[in-house]
This record gives structure tokens, C-alpha cells and sequence, in this order.
């Protein structure tokens, strides 16, 4: 048999092209779940907008129709407009923290696949130095 086929048939080998073939599968699968998570988020976003806006206009041609005053003291229209703000900021502050969460985690992700490499490095110095220990009392 030539060194080639007992190559692509042994325990590493084998191991290796599944792990890929593992890893090329979520690498093309991620994208869709990017798709999926933005198009739920859009669809939320869009039915809470449409209930608010269907409610805020009920009670519109609600107030028309029976006549009730919709009238309101500066000092309530300008609370309502600070809730709104503070609403805007709380919003705002949340995908700060979420992007800044999300960064934290990729540096921790790369030092973490750093760290592995290095320490395989040095398991490997360290395998190759008892090896050449071992062969050389046999």
C-alpha cells in the first residue's frame, strides 16, 4: 500500500476532514442564521409599531366621533415627549452595551485561539522532546 492512501486512511486524517467538513457546514449555515434572527427582529419591531399606531388611531376616531376633548396641558405633551427620549437613550444605551458585550467576546474569542495555538506549540516541544528522550533508551 502507498504512503499516500495509508495517509488519507488513518485516525487523524479522518478526523480532520470531518472536522472541516463540520466547520464548512456552520460557516455556510451562519449567514442564514443572521437572515433569520434580522427578519424576526424587523417582524416584532413591526407588529409592535402597527399595534401602537392601530391603538393611538382607535382612540382618535374614538375621541372624534363621541366628541371628547383631546386637548392636553403643555406640561403633559412635554412629559410625554421626555418619556419618549428617555425611551430613545434606554434604546440607544442597550445596543451600546450589546455591541460592546459582542466586542469584549470576539477579543476573548481570539486571545482564547491564540492561547490554544501556543499552548499546541509548546505541547508539541514538549511531545518531541520526550520522544527524542524515549528513542534514544530504546
Amino acid at each position: 500500500m502507498s504512503k499516500t492512501t495509508d495517509e488519507s486512511n488513518d485516525i487523524f486524517t479522518a478526523c480532520k476532514r470531518n472536522t472541516e467538513k463540520f466547520f464548512n457546514e456552520i460557516d455556510k449555515s451562519s449567514p442564514v442564521y443572521h437572515q433569520i434572527a434580522t427578519d424576526i427582529q424587523k417582524s416584532y419591531f413591526d407588529a409592535w409599531k402597527n399595534v401602537i399606531n392601530s391603538s393611538i388611531a382607535l382612540q382618535q376616531e374614538y375621541a372624534a366621533k363621541t366628541g371628547l376633548s383631546v386637548s392636553m396641558p403643555e406640561e403633559t405633551i412635554k412629559e410625554i415627549h421626555n418619556m419618549m427620549e428617555k425611551a430613545i437613550k434606554a434604546y440607544q444605551n442597550q445596543n451600546k452595551f450589546v455591541f460592546d458585550s459582542t466586542e469584549t467576546s470576539k477579543k476573548a474569542f481570539d486571545v482564547f485561539s491564540e492561547n490554544t495555538k501556543i499552548l499546541g506549540s509548546l505541547n508539541k516541544n514538549m511531545m518531541e522532546l520526550m520522544a527524542s528522550s524515549m528513542k534514544k533508551n530504546t
